[in-house]
């Protein structure tokens, strides 16, 4: 393929303003992303304090065996997958419903403001819904206070493992729903609104307008988000969990990401296997993304390539 590189040089030049605003960005990107990447090896290596990562010696694929033999390591691995598929079912779809029930809204200042409740949690850090939560379910936290006041006995809501789960579900809802259906919302504002009025004439209701118009429009949406989900599987929510869980729990919250970071910086800075581990993951991820792609693909819909 011949690349005119006059033109395309002059045509860099001529959006040179463009590329300086990306500029941040893909400095960002390179400096933390990319230059990085060198650390990868400490999957196969000893890693010696004194010699650095390039110095460490290497051991070949022995930080792997030694994880896969740790049931420590098959219980992360089991959370993770079993937390980010019952993620998929029970808050996937929920920004998804409520982009289309907020759509349905037709005054614009009720619109709006109920847009800025359901938006604004996302902008609370993970550890501040933590301490909310902790005020609301700990043994002398709300719901306790009211449990004894109705002369009920105390429930270790935060310590029982059974609980957690459903926990994150409704926290992770509570704080990114809102923000997620913002996508969703301005996918349906893309629509021609003369299919609407199409549908109108055609006697479709609202709730078959939502069935047969508005829901074609955003299905590309949907299926793009789709396959970002389920690439990031493995990714089943660090800040979330760590915040919330506690040894008790261990057993059904223990995930990939707080048993590298257990094996990283408690347990003997063993950086070696957290890499390993990192590593492990990262794979995962990357041929369910191709998965998940082609599969979306193969029903008609669009993927990411």
């Amino acid at each position: 393929m011949n690349v005119n590189w006059r033109k395309l040089a002059q045509q860099i030049w001529r959006d040179r303003l463009i590329y300086f605003l990306l500029l941040p960005g893909v400095v960002f990107f390179i400096i933390f992303n990319y230059i990085p990447m060198y650390g990868i090896t400490l999957a196969f290596k000893k890693y010696m304090v004194g010699d650095g990562i390039l110095g460490s010696p290497w051991i070949g694929f022995s930080n792997f065996e030694k994880l896969f033999k740790l049931p420590d390591f098959w219980r992360a691995f089991t959370n993770t997958i079993v937390i980010s598929l019952q993620r998929l079912v029970f808050e996937f779809p929920v920004p998804i419903i409520l982009a289309l029930l907020l759509n349905e809204v037709r005054r614009n200042i009720p619109k709006r403001f109920m847009q800025t409740v359901f938006t604004f949690p996302n902008f609370l850090s993970w550890i501040v819904v933590a301490g909310l939560t902790f005020n609301i379910l700990a043994d002398n936290g709300l719901v306790n206070v009211i449990l004894v006041t109705l002369g009920h006995e105390k429930q270790s809501l935060l310590t029982t493992p059974s609980f957690f789960r459903p926990l994150l579900y409704f926290t992770s809802n509570w704080k990114s729903a809102g923000w997620v259906a913002i996508i969703y919302l301005a996918s349906i504002t893309s629509i021609n609104y003369e299919l609407y009025e199409a549908a109108v004439i055609d006697g479709a209701n609202r709730f078959k307008q939502t069935i047969y118009v508005t829901w074609p429009g955003i299905r590309s949406t949907v299926a793009i988000m789709f396959i970002l989900a389920i690439g990031n599987t493995m990714n089943a929510g660090f800040d979330q969990i760590f915040n919330l869980y506690n040894p008790v729990v261990y057993d059904v919250a223990d995930i990939m990401e707080t048993y590298i970071y257990r094996r990283a910086f408690s347990t003997g800075s063993d950086f070696g296997a957290a890499t390993a581990v990192t590593l492990f993951r990262a794979v995962i991820n990357f041929t369910l993304l191709l998965l998940a792609n082609f599969v979306v693909r193969f029903i008609g819909e669009e993927g990411l390539f």
